[in-house]
């Protein structure tokens, strides 16, 4: 596509509801299969093999980094995983300044910007000054309002039922 109006966005899935990562992976199939170099950084994610981590491992050109220490309710050392999030955001930060990549999808970054671990205004700072062709995909709950004035497109994923308040436990290959 070499349409003059084309340039990278700014999209954002959060929300209480499932699917923000899903809708996020979805954009990176899409990048693949039009020969755009995508990357992944994942800020909380970290202690499970989850099957998008398994598979992301076998598709070649796709970087796909795990960064997280786990769910933070789960933390017995919440400055670590500050640590954690401030570097996996030089990384992001790094993969969006390059160029290299068409599509950069940072998974629950709202997390880290919600607990005050990464500035928003340097977020927003370096979303600003990327390359123009540079897609930016945020997910998380809670996306902070600056966030959302700034995306190009804001998608927010409402709960209206979920298995969890039944007792059945998140399911492989559908839920993790």
């Amino acid at each position: 596509m070499t349409d003059a109006k084309a340039r990278g966005l700014l999209v954002v899935y959060t929300g209480d509801g499932k699917g923000k990562t899903t809708a996020a992976l979805g954009a990176v199939f899409r990048a693949l299969g039009r020969g755009l170099k995508p990357a992944v950084v994942q800020f909380i994610k970290g202690k499970w093999k989850t099957g998008e981590r398994l598979y992301a491992e076998t598709i070649p050109g796709l970087v796909f980094l795990t960064m997280g220490r786990g769910f933070t309710w789960e933390s017995d050392d919440l400055s670590r995983d500050k640590r954690a999030a401030e570097a996996a955001w030089e990384e992001a930060a790094r993969l969006i300044g390059s160029g290299e990549h068409g599509l950069v999808v940072l998974d629950e970054l709202t997390y880290c910007l919600n607990y005050g671990w990464l500035s928003v205004d340097a977020v927003l700072a370096t979303f600003e000054q990327r390359p123009a062709h540079v897609h930016v995909v945020v997910t998380g709950r809670n996306a902070p309002e600056p966030l959302l004035d700034r995306a190009d497109l804001v998608t927010e994923m409402r709960a209206v039922r979920h298995p969890f308040s039944k007792g059945l436990p998140a399911q492989p290959g559908l839920d993790f």
